[in-house]
């Protein structure tokens, strides 16, 4: 169709000696060269940009996600969403079209560069399909360097309300690898140099492995971002983070539950006490016979007493009223 219609263009062009291609290949037609008409190369343009928008169906396990990671990884608001997502499309299909560039180093493959919940939700669908092989994904292909890919997924997914500040705030260190300038950054992202500064400021301090630790945490905003970060100024401080990741209630929680944990742990007493101090193990031994072992832990002082020595341990229970009355008549707690 496309070649039809320069072919007519190129036959009206010949008559008035401009020089007009094709489009596929073969020499222009006509001796004279002219500039062709505004009007010619216009609608050549346009005719050029038709074909590179094409929407093509491809094999949805063919469609990897773009090397540059601009969300987390779902959180229950997320999953929800994703789930109703899921349901539109097994219904009413996939309207809008993802956009794809060929794989740089697999053949037959595919790089996202925009759509990765469209994709990830026909995967989905794709997995529960009796006959998988008939579902396909609607995408647009072009060739994209890895500049105009994370260009591209800026564009759309910059007004999104969906992303958080911290997936934001992430997705613009990524761009600052990529080697695209700050002022380039905050005109990608529709935000001004400032708040990208903020962003960079929070993003310097707070170690990568926390801010996935603590997950998207939608309801967060800068503010609480940054007041996290100036706590975590003192490096040691993310010890203190990192101990509380791996416990149930850490896990349990939502991301804006996990950074308040967080927060309150670095100004619990414990944490703000002398971090250089070391944990301290105390033998309660006569020669090699080892009757109790005292270890000071950040969450108290621990007596651990063998088995084989229950009787000591019951001695000591009974005579703890008398010690406590001695400690305390001597006041050593001063």
């Amino acid at each position: 169709m496309k070649k039809s219609i320069l072919q007519r263009m190129a036959a009206d062009a010949e008559n008035r000696g401009d020089a007009v291609p094709l489009g596929d290949g073969t020499e222009p037609i006509g001796l004279i060269r002219r500039h062709s008409s505004p009007v010619i190369s216009n609608v050549g343009r346009a005719l050029s940009h038709l074909s590179e928008d094409v929407i093509l169906s491809l094999d949805p396990t063919k469609v990897e996600v773009s090397p540059f990671k601009d969300r987390f990884d779902y959180d229950a608001q997320a999953d929800e969403k994703f789930e109703a997502l899921k349901v539109s499309i097994a219904t009413e299909g996939q309207r809008i079209p993802v956009l794809v560039r060929p794989h740089p180093t697999e053949s037959d493959r595919y790089q996202l560069a925009y759509g990765r919940r469209r994709r990830d939700a026909i995967l989905a669908i794709m997995a529960e399909s009796e006959r998988p092989e008939t579902i396909k994904i609607k995408a647009y292909v072009r060739l994209l360097t890895d500049r105009q890919l994370i260009e591209e997924q800026t564009l759309e997914n910059g007004p999104r309300e969906d992303l958080s500040w911290i997936e934001k705030a992430m997705w613009a260190v990524q761009l600052k690898n990529s080697g695209i300038s700050q002022r380039e950054i905050a005109s990608i992202m529709g935000l001004s140099e400032v708040s990208v500064s903020q962003m960079f400021r929070v993003t310097s301090v707070i170690p990568q492995d926390i801010i996935f630790a603590i997950g998207r945490a939608q309801p967060v905003g800068r503010p609480k971002w940054t007041a996290f970060a100036e706590l975590l100024k003192d490096a040691r401080q993310a010890d203190t983070v990192r101990k509380i990741i791996a416990t149930a209630e850490f896990q349990q929680a939502d991301g804006a539950g996990r950074i308040t944990q967080a927060m309150r742990a670095m100004l619990s007493p414990v944490s703000t006490a002398n971090k250089d101090a070391q944990e301290e193990d105390l033998d309660f031994a006569i020669g090699e016979r080892i009757f109790g072992r005292m270890k000071s832990t950040a969450s108290g002082t621990i007596v651990t007493i063998p088995k084989k020595e229950q009787v000591f341990a019951r001695w000591l229970a009974e005579r703890m009223p008398e010690l406590m009355r001695e400690f305390n008549a001597a006041d050593l707690s001063q």
